[in-house]
This record gives C-alpha cells, sequence and structure tokens, in this order.
C-alpha cells in the first residue's frame, strides 16, 4: 500500500493519510477521511453524505484555487502545462473548513476548502474534460502515461 497512516492534530502538517473528525455546521458536506496514496499521485477523500472521489494529484494542481492559478477574476486564469507527474508532499489542515495541499514543484498557496473539494469531485470528468481541451487549444501536448 502506498498510503502512510499518521494521526495529526489541526495545527500540524502531516504527509500520508489522516482522519477528521467534524461537527457539521453547514449543510455542505464534511469529508470524513482524506487519504493521499504518493504512489499512484491520487487524493482519496470521503464526504458525509458516503460521496468518494479519487482525485489526481495533477487535477488538484491544475484546478488550484489560488490566484496564481485562478487569477483575481474573470479571464486572469493561468493555464498550467508540465504538471503530469505532479505529486503532493503535505497535506496542511487549515481549522476545520480546508486543506492546504503542498505540491512537489513547490506551489503551496491555495486552500482547499471542504466545498471546493466537493465541487471538484462532484465534477471530475466535466472539468478535466474542459482542462484537456484548454491545453489542446494552447497547442500543448500532455505526456500521456506520465
Amino acid at each position: 500500500m502506498d498510503a502512510r497512516a499518521i494521526a495529526f492534530d489541526s495545527s500540524s502538517v502531516w504527509p500520508g493519510l489522516f482522519y477528521f473528525s467534524l461537527v457539521t455546521m453547514s449543510s455542505h458536506p464534511r469529508p470524513t477521511r482524506i487519504v493521499l496514496h504518493q504512489g499512484s499521485r491520487t487524493l482519496e477523500i470521503e464526504f458525509d453524505d458516503d460521496s468518494n472521489f479519487m482525485l489526481p494529484c495533477e487535477y488538484l494542481r491544475v484546478y488550484s484555487p489560488s490566484a496564481e492559478v485562478r487569477g483575481h477574476g474573470p479571464g486572469q486564469e493561468v493555464l498550467q502545462t508540465g504538471k503530469e507527474t505532479v505529486n503532493i508532499t503535505q497535506v496542511e489542515a487549515v481549522g476545520a473548513y480546508a486543506v492546504k495541499l503542498h505540491f512537489d514543484d513547490g506551489h503551496n498557496t491555495g486552500l482547499y476548502s471542504w466545498e471546493t473539494l466537493y465541487e471538484l469531485g462532484t465534477h471530475q470528468d466535466r472539468l478535466w474534460q474542459a482542462y484537456l481541451g484548454d491545453l489542446t487549444k494552447a497547442g500543448y501536448e500532455r505526456k500521456q502515461d506520465a
């Protein structure tokens, strides 16, 4: 198995596997378990509505909620290329509402709220196809089986 089991408190930074015990205070689903599979470069997230998503690190990186990727307004997005082999090195809890993902390309400025992660999981197929279409329009050929 390529995941590491580590207990943590919300003030620590830990790679690998960690669990959340959260009080639901909103109508948005909350994660009940987050597992980082570094070998397969995938973040597995289970939510309290029984949803389970396997989100590739590349997908999470290119859809980072950071200003570096999203810009500061409509039309300022920056297409991310060359992220086929990016991995997550650390997952940092941010209060009881988000995680900060640290990528091995040095990117770590986006806060992934529970709502953002849920939306990325729910719309993964559509968003991934949109990203691939944007790469094609930009003339970038993505490395296969990276």
